[in-house]
């Protein structure tokens, strides 16, 4: 049986709180509620160290997310968030020029 990927609060509470907030304030009350169960899929992996950008659900490599996506500009007091949304989904959290996130210190 395959493990689920961990919650991104799990991992990255202070992130999803910034998230959640940033949507309310943007006026995307159900965004602001469904932040708070993403999952982290994956990591950018893209290598740059101006990105800590997170997959949120499987995805292909490449392809356009296609018909029902539409990207979510937030306003952060530090570098850029980007959400890309399909069908009220969060499918990717583009997380750009961002001092390093936190991880929470699993018990």
């Amino acid at each position: 049986m395959d493990q689920e990927p961990p919650l991104v609060r799990e991992v990255f509470p202070e992130l999803v709180d910034e998230l959640a907030q940033l949507l309310e304030e943007e006026g995307e009350r159900e965004l602001a509620i469904c932040v708070r169960d993403v999952r982290m899929v994956g990591e950018c992996g893209c290598g740059g160290d101006f990105c800590q950008s997170i997959r949120t659900a499987d995805h292909p490599d490449g392809q356009p997310y296609g018909p029902g996506h539409r990207c979510v500009p937030l306003v952060p007091a530090d570098g850029m968030l980007i959400l890309d949304v399909v069908d009220g989904r969060i499918m990717y959290i583009e997380i750009l020029e961002r001092p390093p996130l936190r991880r929470r210190v699993q018990p």
